[in-house]
């Protein structure tokens, strides 16, 4: 039975950390977060990051604006935002609706405010090992691996999924670690086989069970980054949990673990820009 990495327990130790460290800052952290339209998946995201700012002390402002709101009307929102001293960090939440050109959004989001870790600034920072904000979701996987001990050094890691939130920046990231990094995607060859000679495993394509026993190395820590929904609309991930914790010697459930994580590591990343931001 593989080890359970329990990225819940540890979200709640971090933020319990960035309260912490908050509190001696001249001001309270402030993180300005947008929803445009009535996505529920994304209510669900928001309601969960107000909470986690209540629980680490933050200002959270929260700006829910109607389906048919404009791009310009939203970049000129995020324009305001961008020049207010008590907001260290804003969020826009993804997926907009149509009409809206997201990369044109995230652009207009101050660098130093990009606590999502998405404007090309941050990204380029992250290829060419600098300092600057990283993507919370993949993050959230660095520090599980740590927490729990195991080191990317020397190991093959493979990546399945590409996007610009997740995949890419988990390779860099694995990568900067020492690790020998393949990405799949959707037009990967003998997936089974690529994926079964990974030593860490990072399942990021959204599509319930791409990951079964036979596409695992006995052995192999399997990440599970997915959030999605079954016929029966219980929350699951790109693994078939039950089928690979047997074989794995490490796994993460869903939900549970890099879920909570890439909370918790927004939360982190608006404690380093209110830092930046008073100091």
């Amino acid at each position: 039975m593989a080890t359970i990495l329990d990225g819940k327990a540890l979200a709640a130790k971090i933020k319990a950390q960035v309260k912490e460290e908050a509190a001696t800052l001249p001001r309270i952290p402030g993180l300005a977060v947008i929803i445009v339209g009535n996505n529920p998946a994304s209510r669900v995201y928001v309601n969960s990051k107000r909470k986690d700012c209540e629980e680490c002390g933050f200002l959270s402002e929260e700006f829910a604006l109607p389906e048919e709101t404009t791009e310009a009307e939203l970049i000129a929102l995020i324009q305001e935002l961008n020049g207010r001293d008590d907001i260290d960090g804003i969020l826009c939440q993804l997926p907009l609706p149509n009409g809206i050109n997201e990369e044109a959004v995230l652009m207009a989001i101050d660098p130093n405010k990009d606590v999502d870790g998405f404007h090309p600034m941050n990204a380029g920072a992250l290829f060419v090992g600098k300092d600057g904000f990283l993507p919370c979701t993949p993050y959230g996987v660095m520090e599980i691996l740590d927490e729990y001990g195991i080191d990317p050094k020397g190991k093959t890691c493979v990546v399945i999924g590409r996007s610009n939130i997740v995949g890419k920046p988990m390779s860099i990231m694995l990568l900067q670690r020492h690790g020998t990094v393949t990405i799949c995607h959707s037009r990967t060859q003998n997936l089974t086989e690529v994926c079964r000679g990974a030593d860490i495993l990072v399942a990021a394509v959204g599509k319930n069970h791409t990951v079964t026993k036979d596409m695992v190395k006995p052995g192999a820590v399997v990440i599970d980054v997915a959030m999605n929904r079954n016929d029966e609309g219980k929350l699951c991930g790109d693994v078939d949990f039950d089928d690979v914790k047997d074989i794995a010697s490490a796994i993460t459930p869903v939900p549970g673990s890099v879920g909570p994580m890439t909370r918790a590591m927004l939360m982190k990343n608006t404690l380093l820009a209110a830092k930046k931001h008073q100091a």
